[in-house]
């Protein structure tokens, strides 16, 4: 099969284009992206990670069930990475020139919104998840 090895090549090359495409645009922005490239994995394992994980102990042990424990700690994760992506913009929030539609947001506000919206998805689900599945009703 001549297709498989072919298709794998032309995505391969492809995606190696847009990555030095890419590599070349931020070239000149180098300097001043050099603070987010390396301080975002900093922040992340020193900061962010280890909020998740306490917080994540923690209220693992105060829910005692499996799949409630699942859709929080999906919840957390989710906050974190939203919380990650949202920080350059409530640090630093007009870094360019303004641009309408883009930078007249109140970023606080649309936060805590997503927030909010985040932990009510979480707690319908976990509180919607029957008692018992299939296999874990009592045969007596």
């Amino acid at each position: 099969m001549k297709a498989v090895p072919i298709a794998r090549a032309t995505l391969v090359l492809g995606g190696a284009a847009v990555t030095g495409y890419g590599g070349w645009l931020l070239w000149p922005q180098l300097p001043a992206a050099w603070t987010w490239l390396v301080a975002g994995p900093i922040l992340h394992d020193a900061v962010v990670a280890p909020a998740v994980g306490v917080a994540g102990l923690t209220l693992g042990r105060l829910i005692p069930d499996p799949a409630r424990r699942a859709w929080v700690a999906a919840g957390l994760t989710i906050s974190a990475v939203l919380v990650l992506v949202a920080l350059p913009l409530l640090w630093r929030p007009q870094p360019a020139p303004i641009n309408p539609g883009l930078h007249d947001r109140d970023y606080v506000q649309g936060l805590i919104v997503a927030l909010f919206a985040i932990w009510a998805g979480v707690a319908v689900a976990a509180a919607s998840r029957p008692r018992h599945r299939r296999g874990d009703r009592d045969p007596g």
